[in-house]
């Protein structure tokens, strides 16, 4: 988790807007799943990839999902587009992602997202019922046990919060 708390601080200080997704997401809600990876939700412009860049850069990122371990510092070139960007660096796994299954894209994200403080920085974490309904659109076996985990804590706090 450390790696990923020190991912998350390069990337809130290089500047890209983004929201924090995934299990990452569910364990700043309060998981108990715990996560090997850093996943995010931003808007791919060139100008984000360039801070993605700068903020990963001496941690070796590479692209991952294929046969040949190509440096994400000069592929894809400047001035191509991209969807998804899936990397492994020294700090950890880092899948940054266009869009989000039930959700949708950065600015439904963030509509709904909530501001955290986190190691003298803030950021933007998916909300929980957001996390909840793209849990669940994935549909695989831990992302619905992670589902209704977090359908619980919904639950609770819902029924801790002061009535008016």
């Amino acid at each position: 988790m450390k790696s990923l708390n020190l991912l998350l601080q390069r990337l809130a200080d290089a500047g890209p807007e983004f929201v924090v997704i995934g299990g990452y997401a569910g364990v700043l809600h309060g998981s108990s799943y715990v996560t090997n990876d850093l996943d995010i939700c931003v808007v791919l412009t060139r100008e984000n990839v360039a801070r993605l860049r700068t903020a990963l850069a001496d941690l070796n990122p590479v692209h991952r999902l294929t046969h040949q371990k190509l440096s994400f510092l000069k592929f894809p070139p400047a001035d191509q587009d991209l969807a998804n960007v899936y990397l492994e660096t020294d700090g950890g796994i880092v899948d940054v992602l266009g869009s989000v299954l039930g959700v949708g894209d950065y600015p439904c994200l963030r509509q709904h997202a909530i501001e955290i403080p986190f190691f003298g920085r803030r950021c933007w974490v998916m909300s929980l019922e957001d996390l909840i309904k793209a849990k669940e659109a994935l549909g695989r076996e831990k992302d619905l046990l992670t589902a209704k985990e977090l359908r619980a804590i919904a639950a609770k706090r819902q029924k801790d919060k002061p009535t008016a």
